[in-house]
């Protein structure tokens, strides 16, 4: 009897396992301020292959996975909003999500600067800020909209001889800045300005960092600043407040029913034609051709 029940509960986890890894596309889920997007990735693996009834899963592990996922853009640990996941075949869709347009919600003070341009760091330099105007401030945004030159921080996520410029700062080493690059700024517009506190939104490109255009920003106006708060409002076509699944939606339910799916491999619409070409359609069904490819 007990060779039965064993029998029938892997049956039922097979097939939980089997309906999780059926699922291929990207979706958003909101990421609270504090872990790293690597963390929250492994947080919401976790929950799923718990809910699929995998014993003890390791989403750390990555040899032998049974599910595959990944994210489309890095926010840093202080930051929250929207993190892209892609799921299954998903995750080739990610390469787009880091190149596309992104959108932020920055709070940021004056007269401090930080050595990791963040509320995280420690205060390297502190200058005035009285003299900064509103005017003067929204004047010089206009100098940070179209294709700019963008040096990285020092302390992110890019590397250096395989490893993390952050992490090698952390262990003490010399890292030096990386060379300015282009980025683009598609709109930037102030907020709220009540020194010594402002508050911008971005919308930008690939590559771009927030951190970086804040304390340009400040020391274009003879001052220092910090980034507070940052918060991803939008990111591609998904949006914090209409698509963003918190903690407590990391389920195969939702997830399925949020999940924006792959368009089918190339070699599938090709046998996908010609198993149509094998009979003459009607004039309806050649209209419904593209049924075939999901948008």
């Amino acid at each position: 009897m007990s060779g039965v029940i064993i029998a029938l509960h892997m049956a039922v986890q097979n097939s939980s396992l089997a309906k999780l890894q059926s699922l291929n596309g990207i979706f958003a889920i909101y990421k609270k301020q504090g872990p790293t997007s690597a963390d929250v990735l492994n947080v919401l693996k976790k929950a799923l292959l718990k809910e699929a009834g995998v014993a003890n899963p390791n989403p750390r592990k990555r040899k032998k996975q049974p599910l595959k996922i990944g994210h489309g853009g890095t926010l840093d640990s202080n930051a929250s909003g929207v993190l892209v996941v892609g799921i299954g075949e998903g995750t080739k869709m990610l390469t787009t999500m880091l190149a596309g347009s992104k959108k932020y919600r920055a709070v940021a003070e004056l007269g401090k600067a930080t050595d990791t341009l963040d509320v995280t760091g420690n205060v390297v330099e502190e200058k005035s800020y009285d003299h900064i105007t509103k005017e003067a401030f929204e004047e010089e945004l206009r100098q940070f909209t179209g294709e700019i030159m963008q040096v990285p921080p020092l302390y992110s996520a890019l590397k250096k001889d395989g490893q993390r410029m952050s992490v090698l700062l952390k262990q003490g080493q010399e890292v030096e800045a990386k060379p300015a690059r282009p980025v683009t700024v598609y709109s930037l517009s102030l907020q709220d300005f009540s020194p010594p506190y402002f508050t911008i939104d971005v919308e930008c490109g690939g590559g771009f960092y927030v951190r970086s255009l804040v304390d340009d920003l400040a020391k274009a106006l003879s001052s220092g600043a910090h980034i507070k708060e940052l918060t991803r409002t939008k990111q591609g076509q998904f949006t914090l407040e209409e698509h963003a699944l918190k903690e407590d939606r990391w389920t195969w339910t939702d997830i399925s029913q949020a999940l924006q799916p792959c368009p089918k491999p190339a070699g599938q619409q090709k046998n996908a034609k010609k198993a149509k070409s094998k009979h003459k359609p009607t004039s309806s069904e050649s209209e419904g051709d593209n049924g075939d490819q999901n948008d």
